[in-house]
């Protein structure tokens, strides 16, 4: 892993020390674009420092004074002038990396530099096709463990390791603390796929000792955030902007709707096939693609009229058994990793639709808002988390704290505790 041959002190006048950030975003070779995006911001850092009269240091309390002055609000929209605004929070991180580490790592792999020692090669490819074939991973749950793995693989050849048997329980610890940039979530998956990993060198006869259990746990509380929830009023005036003349307007509105009324995933939406639609019984039945369980759902007036104006008015003749296609020829089925984020990002834009507070605006969060919606109806956990195909109860625990209200209703009054 390429590394800085210099640090640098954050002591040094501020204009000096953004020098030195650059000279390390030079090194790790990031485009003449990107470049320009940091150093605007950075330019405006700087005078934002001379312009307050404050220390000509970087500190986190200057960042974090520059980043409330001029952080982009929800729905804000910026003229050509004021496009750095954009950047603010990537360059800032970038800048604390820099101040604590002394030099700057790419947060994202580049995967083209990725070395895989050739002797690991093989282990590499079996093991791919354990997971095929003996743990049948998805696709795309698959590729990016293999990702991972490489990642992993090339770490190990970095410390002059080339045969998996060579590993010692400090370059699991080293690899582990390697990481230590990403978030919590992103750790623990990391250390997950690795864990599995080393279980199956483990059975193959490539370790002669277990070293799974030398990898931390990281912890990661499940209700750690909030799920992103829409206002009702808000879900109302995105659906009544969708034009629903047009083609796109016609699949739009049945993939919106199929998202806040029935809290399908945009994955399962994505995969759904004209199969799945069981008109007779008035039922949409899928296999999830997360969970692979079956999954049942009733098929209501408004959702059931919004797919056949699409498939009779708006979707292209195909030979694709999916509902749902792109809009231009060939007119194919979405790609494995499209989220359908663009279409909700599309039609709430036209809607002028502005959030009180910064919050997640995709297909996904139109589940997080059917679900709270049903829990504000009362409706059973167990009911909640028919509809949306949670394994067990506890993933639908998490919406209860987007539900003011009821928890207002389960809470404790104190007066009575404190004569109890």
């Amino acid at each position: 892993m390429e590394k800085s041959t210099h640090q640098v002190s954050s002591h040094l006048p501020l204009q000096q020390f953004v020098a030195g950030a650059v000279g390390e975003l030079e090194r790790l070779h990031y485009s003449r674009r990107t470049l320009a995006r940091y150093r605007a911001v950075w330019r405006h850092l700087i005078a934002f420092c001379h312009e307050m009269s404050l220390e000509d240091q970087y500190s986190y309390e200057l960042a974090e004074q520059f980043r409330t002055a001029y952080q982009m609000y929800e729905g804000e929209c910026l003229n050509s002038r004021q496009g750095w605004r954009r950047h603010i929070v990537f360059a800032l991180k970038v800048l604390e990396d820099f101040a604590r580490d002394g030099h700057i790592e790419r947060t994202v792999t580049d995967m083209q530099k990725i070395q895989v020692p050739a002797p690991m090669s093989t282990t590499l490819r079996d093991y791919e096709l354990y997971c095929r074939d003996r743990r049948h991973l998805r696709t795309t749950t698959l590729r990016e463990r293999m990702r991972e793995i490489a990642i992993f693989a090339d770490f190990l050849g970095s410390r002059n390791i080339t045969f998996f048997d060579q590993m010692q329980p400090a370059d699991l610890c080293a690899f582990v603390t390697s990481q230590h940039r990403l978030a919590a979530k992103s750790v623990s998956r990391i250390v997950s796929d690795v864990r599995g990993f080393l279980r199956f060198l483990l059975l193959r006869g490539i370790l002669q000792q277990d070293l799974s259990h030398v990898l931390p746990v990281v912890h990661v509380p499940r209700d750690a955030t909030v799920p992103s929830v829409w206002d009702p009023e808000l879900v109302i005036r995105l659906l009544e902007v969708v034009d629903r003349t047009s083609p796109k307007g016609k699949r739009d509105y049945a993939i919106l709707l199929l998202a806040c009324r029935l809290g399908l995933r945009a994955s399962d939406i994505r995969t759904l096939t004209i199969d799945d639609l069981k008109w007779e019984t008035a039922t949409i039945e899928v296999k999830q693609s997360k969970t692979l369980a079956p999954l049942c759902l009733p098929l209501p007036e408004e959702v059931g009229e919004a797919l056949i104006d699409y498939l009779r008015s708006g979707r292209p003749q195909s030979g694709h058994r999916e509902v749902f296609l792109t809009l231009n020829a060939p007119f194919q089925p979405f790609l494995e990793a499209t989220n359908l984020h663009h279409i909700v990002k599309h039609w709430k834009a036209l809607a002028g639709i502005r959030f009180r507070t910064p919050q997640r605006h995709g297909l996904h969060s139109l589940r997080h808002t059917l679900a709270t919606r049903l829990l504000h109806e009362q409706t059973p956990f167990q009911v909640i988390s028919d509809i949306l195909g949670h394994a067990t109860t506890a993933s639908t625990l998490i919406y209860a704290k987007t539900d003011v209200e009821t928890l207002r209703t389960a809470a404790l009054n104190t007066e009575e505790m404190r004569h109890v």
